[in-house]
């Protein structure tokens, strides 16, 4: 059940990220059709990205046991950290289109930091489709609801859930290191 909790805790943190950049493009005239399919592709890019993370960190954990839990403890730290800071940094999101390959450059650019969660939990031997196929479902939903939520409100959560979801990493980093 522990387990569990820290995969929806991920899943969460990780679509965040998509749902903070879905609600500003939202908040353009993004037709409801492209919105969907953005969604979709979010979606198996968190599926993608984490995957392949999980295959290379169950690979390496054969041969780096006693060290697993330190290094994906600093790794999700460290992720969850950049996340946070550079959530202050930034003053305006970038512009994305989301016809032909903007979409594809969209669900690369929100699921790029799942991989390395995906090595951590590949270091821990976690289970496999439950984690990717989380991520997966949380990113998706979180990326439509980015969108209508963004159709309607103004610009009031964008940078608090990145902050929320880069918390959430440092957290289940430092539980996982200590």
């Amino acid at each position: 059940m522990d387990q569990w909790t820290s995969i929806f805790l991920l899943s969460m943190a990780l679509g965040l990220d998509a749902f903070s950049v879905s609600l500003g493009m939202g908040m353009q005239a993004i037709r409801l059709k492209h919105a969907c399919i953005a969604g979709v592709v979010v979606g198996a890019a968190h599926v993608l990205m984490p995957g392949l993370g999980m295959m290379l960190g169950q690979w390496l954990s054969s041969s780096a046991s006693q060290w697993t839990s330190l290094g994906g403890g600093i790794l999700l730290f460290g992720l969850g950290s950049y996340t946070v800071f550079a959530s202050l940094s930034e003053k305006q999101s970038s512009s994305y289109t989301l016809a032909g390959a903007g979409v594809w450059l969209f669900a690369l650019s929100v699921s790029i930091d799942s991989f390395p969660v995906g090595f951590t939990l590949g270091l821990k031997d976690s289970q496999f489709w439950f984690s990717v196929l989380s991520f997966g479902v949380f990113s998706m939903v979180l990326t439509w609801t980015g969108f209508i939520i963004g159709r309607r409100a103004g610009n009031l959560l964008g940078t608090s859930s990145e902050i929320l979801g880069g918390s959430i990493l440092c957290a289940l980093g430092l539980y996982t290191i200590f």
